[in-house]
C-alpha cells in the first residue's frame, strides 16, 4: 500500500505539469487578452497604453517563459496576484473556499437523504408500483439539464411561494436552493445504483443459504446487503466530492454565489491569467487526492481490493 500512495503521487506530477501547461496555451488563443479585457469599458485607448499595461503584467513576454516563471513561484508557494484587482490569488481563493464547502457539504447530505431511502425501497419493491415511480423520477431527474431544475427551483419556490429569497440568499436558506438543484440529478444516478446494487445481492447464492438455514430477512438485509452498500456509496460520493469542490460554476453563476465556480467564470471571461492557473491546478489536486483516499478505503473494505493491490494491479 505504501508503495501503491507514492506511485499516485509521483503519477500526479506528469498530469499537473501536463494539465497546467495546456490551460496556460489555451488562455493565450482568443484574439483578446487581458489588457483589452481591462480597457474594453473604457472606451478607446492607444495602443502604447496596452503595451505598457501589458509589459507591466508581464505579458509582453514569450510563452514557454512565462509559464516557467509561474511554474517556479508556484513550487515557492507563490500563485500570483490577479491581474485583474491586484489580490494575492491565494487570499482569493481562500475567501472564496468557504461557501463551495458549504454547498458541498449540503449537496451531499441532501443527495444521501434522498437516494438510499428511495434506492432501497425501488429495490425491495421491485417490479411494483413504487418501484415504478421512483425509477420514473430518477430518470426524469436524470434528464434534465441540472440549470434547468436550478431555474424550476427558483421559479417554483422563490418567485411563487415565496419561500426563498431569489439571488444572493446567505446562509442555511441561502444555500438550500443551489443545494437541492445540485442533488435532485445525483440522487437519480445514485437511486438506479443503490437499486440494482441491491437486487444483485438479493439473488447472490449467500443470500438464499442464509435464509434456508432461518435467518430472518431482516437480519440478513441488515447486516450482509446494506453492508455492501458501502463500496457503491463511497465509489458515487467521491466523484461528487471531486465536481462540487471543483466549484459548480452554472449553479453559482445563477444563485449568485460568490465561490470557486464563480471565481472561475469570472477569471475566464476576463482573461485573468494567475486566477484560473490557479483553480485548474486546485481542480486537479481535488479528483486526484480524493481517487487516492477513495481506493484506500475501497482497499479496508473489500478484501477483493486488497488483493488486487498486492498484486500490482493498481
Amino acid at each position: 500500500m505504501n508503495v501503491y500512495i507514492k506511485h499516485r503521487f509521483l503519477l500526479l506530477l506528469p498530469v499537473l505539469l501536463g494539465i497546467t501547461f495546456f490551460t496556460f496555451v489555451l488562455m493565450q488563443l482568443p484574439a483578446d487578452d487581458t489588457v483589452d479585457m481591462m480597457y474594453k469599458a473604457s472606451g478607446a485607448v492607444s495602443e502604447t497604453v496596452k503595451a505598457a499595461a501589458r509589459a507591466e503584467l508581464g505579458l509582453d513576454r514569450p510563452l514557454l517563459v512565462r509559464y516557467l516563471d509561474w511554474l517556479l513561484a508556484v513550487c515557492s508557494g507563490d500563485m500570483g496576484r490577479s491581474y485583474i484587482s491586484g489580490t494575492p490569488v491565494t487570499a482569493l481563493f481562500v475567501a472564496k473556499l468557504q461557501p463551495t464547502l458549504y454547498l458541498t457539504a449540503l449537496a451531499l447530505l441532501l443527495t444521501a437523504c434522498i437516494s438510499v431511502p428511495l434506492g432501497i425501497v425501488a429495490a425491495l419493491r421491485h417490479n411494483r408500483c413504487c418501484d415504478h415511480l421512483i425509477r420514473c423520477c430518477a430518470f426524469l431527474g436524470n434528464s434534465l439539464p441540472g440549470f434547468f431544475i436550478a431555474l424550476l427551483l427558483l421559479y417554483c419556490f422563490a418567485l411563487k411561494l415565496n419561500f426563498f429569497t431569489v439571488l444572493g440568499g446567505s446562509g442555511f436558506g441561502g444555500l438550500l436552493l443551489p443545494a437541492l438543484a445540485l442533488a435532485i440529478p445525483m440522487s437519480a444516478k445514485y437511486i438506479r445504483h443503490i437499486r440494482s446494487n441491491i437486487l444483485e445481492e438479493i439473488n447472490r447464492d449467500y443470500v438464499a443459504g442464509a435464509l434456508v438455514r432461518g435467518i430472518p430477512k431482516a437480519t440478513v438485509f441488515r447486516r450482509f446487503i446494506l453492508r455492501s452498500l458501502g463500496s457503491t456509496l463511497i465509489t458515487l460520493l467521491s466523484l461528487s466530492v471531486g465536481s462540487l469542490l471543483g466549484g459548480t460554476a452554472i449553479i453559482e453563476m445563477i444563485f449568485m454565489i460568490d465561490g470557486i465556480g464563480k471565481m472561475a467564470m469570472d477569471a475566464i471571461l476576463m482573461r485573468d491569467y494567475p486566477v484560473v492557473q490557479a483553480y485548474v491546478v486546485w481542480t486537479a489536486l481535488i479528483f486526484t487526492c480524493v481517487n487516492l483516499v477513495t481506493d484506500l478505503l475501497l482497499h479496508q473494505l473489500e478484501p477483493q481490493a486488497r488483493q488486487f493491490t498486492k498484486g500490482g494491479g493498481w
